[in-house]
């Protein structure tokens, strides 16, 4: 019996997704729930399991873009399993492993030297002549070595140009991640009116209590105590205070939200993902950061599902882990802003009169000025810088054992 697997549907309003990669080949003997396929869809990158164990053939190549639904393989699944075929299991340790081995180099074919070898075409020659270059100092891109007009044009020197140093290049397609990703982006910038608001944050209370309680925190919990839930912690106190930045326009209309979820900028290895947290006004500092450290792996080894990055009322972005001193972040849509985080870096700061050395944030507020105005965001903003540079009255309640629960 030949078996049709169809790319079946990864999510609401998803109508077509991208073989980026076939981890099988057409031939080869599939078990049923092995990974045959990675597949793009515009939010996410899934796997396509086998829905029957046979001899698969491929009926799309990398790159396609397949509709929901369309035929992408059939499974022979009377055919018997080769004797030797590996299991999907051992398949997958195989391709664990792969990586770790290092390839030994390949030794360099010796130039196949023939007549043409070195020597200019009638077009490559006059350019040549006409510049005094030697036929020898080029190297020729055409067949068995022959310099073509182009590798000729390419070797005269003109002002200003640098010579001498590799100058290649490469092309390769963007996945359908990325190109939604700049969908989204461009969309953002034209259809919101944003604007940008900034301040600094103190960090040194923080770094008190981390290094005060951190690690009692991971000795307890198994997570570490990082900034990531002093700030989503940050986030919820000043959005309950200034709700129009937890709103976002629909049409003629502004939905609030009365619950936070927050969405969480990652870097994953397909680009940008923003897995959200759901109901994280409900969340204790061990909760946050149980939930952060759990998308944030799943975004890592391309686990992470459509739905938990659906939603999301209001998105913290994080650009110091790479090193960004400052930046304006781009409102992720439908959402009507977004707090940037940056890198921490020692600053001379005024502090009772005196001038002192201090760890300092500089932080960014994003927002769609169509619904929030100036007061909102920079009270928002504010109430942030309030809340993590008094963190054990403003977000523990002073009591900072029964809020880190130790």
């Amino acid at each position: 019996m030949v078996l049709e697997m169809k790319v079946p549907s990864p999510g609401e309003s998803i109508t077509e997704v991208e073989i980026a990669e076939w981890l099988v080949q057409d031939g080869d003997y599939v078990e049923k729930d092995q990974a045959i396929a990675e597949v793009d869809s515009d939010k996410a990158t899934l796997e396509l399991p086998a829905e029957e164990s046979g001899i698969i053939t491929l009926k799309a190549e990398e790159g396609d873009a397949v509709a929901v639904g369309e035929v992408v393989c059939l499974i022979d699944t009377s055919a018997a399993k080769p004797e030797g075929a590996p299991s999907a299991a051992e398949t997958k340790v195989e391709a664990k492993e792969e990586p770790a081995k290092a390839e030994a180099p390949k030794a360099e074919e010796p130039k196949k030297e023939t007549y043409a070898s070195g020597t200019p075409s009638p077009a490559a020659k006059k350019i040549l002549d006409e510049k005094g270059i030697e036929p020898s100092s080029v190297n020729g891109s055409g067949r068995d070595g022959r310099i073509t007009k182009e590798d000729a044009v390419k070797a005269v020197p003109s002002m200003g140009t640098p010579t001498g140093g590799n100058r290649g290049e490469s092309r390769s397609k963007l996945s359908m991640l990325r190109r939604k990703v700049a969908e989204r982006l461009v969309s953002a910038k034209n259809e919101t009116a944003m604007l940008t608001t900034f301040n600094e944050v103190d960090m040194s209370p923080i770094f008190a209590l981390r290094k005060q309680y951190k690690e009692e925190f991971k000795e307890k919990h198994g997570v570490s105590l990082g900034f990531m839930s002093f700030f989503t912690k940050a986030v919820i106190r000043a959005l309950q205070m200034y709700p129009a930045v937890n709103s976002m326009i629909d049409g003629k209309e502004m939905i609030t939200y009365d619950f936070c979820d927050i969405s969480i900028a990652v870097s994953g290895p397909k680009g940008l993902m923003v897995p959200v947290i759901r109901n994280a006004e409900n969340l204790t500092f061990r909760g946050v950061e149980a939930e952060v450290k759990r998308l944030a792996l799943r975004a890592r080894d391309g686990q992470i599902t459509v739905d938990e990055m659906t939603g999301g009322t209001f998105t913290i972005s994080n650009g110091g882990v790479f090193g960004s001193m400052l930046s304006t972040p781009i409102i992720n849509p439908p959402q009507s802003g977004i707090l940037g985080m940056h890198n921490i870096v020692e600053r001379p700061i005024a502090r009772d009169g005196q001038v002192v050395i201090a760890p300092i944030m500089y932080v960014a507020l994003s927002y769609d000025h169509r619904i929030i105005d100036g007061k909102e965001s920079v009270g928002f903003l504010v109430a942030v810088k309030e809340a993590l540079e008094s963190p054990e009255e403003l977000l523990m309640d002073g009591n900072v054992k029964k809020a880190l629960e130790l």
